[in-house]
């Protein structure tokens, strides 16, 4: 890239018709081009948006009418001269508006290259510039939220101390070995070790968010089980909102997997209504062939979900006592994500119950009892920690992968502390240590990872 010497163009609004659209230029020539190919009533002026009328190209025939607002450089988003021209939202005219300052001059930008070159100017920082198209995917309210702390420099700020606190830690052990022949004490190895936990501890926690901040970003999957008639598909209807599922007084009717997509408070969720679980060597009752489909299906949508919601008839339960089948499903879950629902509460008020998990909720789906209790407790087996919760958490895997190397450097010249290994080589680990964060935050970066981040970034960005 020839980032300082030349000029790139683009239409920064998505495709389509629209009330505005705008074409953005970035570069030394920005202002100049603009200036050639409009009609302005005052000039422009840094910060300041001026009437203009675009005129074709080579007349002074008026093509429309048009806002400009110029950002001098240093003072705009790429630190360069940016200038954006909002018209009407025709793809004819910003396709024509386009054309023209390519031809003066500019070359189009390629995809995410406005946002690299604030990342090169120092602008941002790599993961304020992920977050940049965190934000832009945000499809709930909640994803913008942690995009938008991001891209205001959260995770950046966590870091900063964590980094510095390791180049002291570093440069104390140099000058120790530096300058041995002067009699310099060497850092006792409890101090070292004790400096290398400071360092650790919170870029642990910030690798425990990774699972959810992934939550955040990508959503989870949610699957509904349990055994026939237990009104797992009335659930799921009350869930999502309306009657996406068949329900019948007959056992059995859902055959197959039905999904749906929502968001509860700002996650979004795939949630799965399945096909009642049954045992027939335990029934003695044969399935016919898209029950017994149905049943496998259910099985795996049981293996891929991220949190299970077993659904038990309180009805059906005989002496207080829960049947095998919902039994075998919670003791499979040990280690998962599990809610239970005890359904059908309204039937049974005066009956004794049999001792179910702590995450158990009563309802009706009849009856709409328990419903919020239900959204609540499903939101709850996703909670983070209390630490990782309060922080801004790491929401993409190249920034977890930095972190975990960052921390088995870490350990690792922890363990050689164990082994009376010699400082030099303890700085070997501690300086991969930091580079691991160099890259997380991009002070040092290849082309490859510049490409791979910016290239799937929209034209325009």
């Amino acid at each position: 890239m020839t980032y300082a010497n030349d000029t790139i163009a683009a239409v920064s609004t998505p495709p389509g018709r629209g009330g505005i659209g705008i074409v953005r230029l970035a570069g030394p020539e920005a202002k100049t081009i603009v200036e050639g190919m409009v009609r302005l009533r005052r000039p422009l002026a840094p910060g300041g948006a001026r009437f203009a009328e675009v005129l074709e190209a080579g007349t002074e025939a008026v093509l429309d009418q048009a806002v400009i607002t110029w950002f001098a450089a240093p003072n705009s988003y790429t630190s360069e001269d940016v200038v954006e021209i909002a018209a009407h939202g025709s793809p004819v005219l910003l396709d024509a508006v386009l054309r023209q300052c390519l031809e003066a001059g500019a070359r189009l930008a390629e995809p995410g290259e406005f946002t690299e070159r604030a990342f090169l100017s120092g602008r941002l920082d790599l993961t304020q510039a992920e977050a940049v198209q965190g934000l832009i995917e945000a499809t709930t309210l909640q994803q913008a939220r942690t995009a938008a702390q991001q891209m205001g420099g959260g995770l950046s700020r966590q870091i900063a101390p964590v980094k510095r606190s390791l180049i002291e830690l570093i440069a104390a052990l140099e000058a120790g070995i530096d300058f041995a022949e002067d009699d310099l004490d060497l850092m006792p190895d409890d101090e070292i070790c004790r400096r290398i936990n400071a360092v650790a501890s919170p870029l642990a926690l910030l690798a425990e968010s990774f699972a959810y901040g992934r939550l955040l970003r990508e959503g989870f999957r949610l699957a509904i089980v349990g055994r026939p008639n237990a009104g797992k598909s009335s659930l799921f209807n009350r869930l999502i909102g309306r009657e996406r599922s068949i329900v019948t007084a007959q056992a059995g009717t859902t055959r197959d997997t039905v999904a749906e997509r929502l968001e509860l408070s700002g996650i979004p969720v795939e949630m799965v209504d399945t096909a009642g679980l049954r045992d027939v060597a335990a029934s003695g009752a044969a399935l016919d062939e898209a029950e017994s489909l149905g049943v496998t299906r259910s099985r795996e949508a049981m293996a891929e979900a991220d949190v299970l919601l077993l659904i038990v008839a309180a009805d059906e339960i005989s002496g207080g006592t829960l049947h095998p089948e919902d039994r075998e499903v919670i003791a499979g879950a040990a280690g998962r994500r599990l809610i239970v629902a005890l359904n059908k509460v309204d039937l049974v008020q005066d009956r004794p119950l049999a001792l179910l998990p702590a995450s158990s909720v009563p309802t009706s789906a009849i009856q709409s009892i328990g419903i919020a209790e239900l959204r609540l407790a499903i939101l709850g087996a996703l909670q983070a920690a209390p630490g990782v919760a309060e922080s801004v958490p790491v929401t993409n895997l190249r920034q977890q992968t930095a972190i975990t190397n960052a921390l088995i450097a870490l350990r690792s010249a922890e363990q050689g502390l164990t082994e009376a290994t010699p400082h030099e080589m303890l700085l070997l680990d501690l300086h991969e240590a930091l580079a691991a964060l160099d890259l997380l935050t991009g002070t040092t970066h290849t082309e490859d990872i510049l490409e791979v981040i910016f290239g799937s970034f929209c034209i325009g960005k």
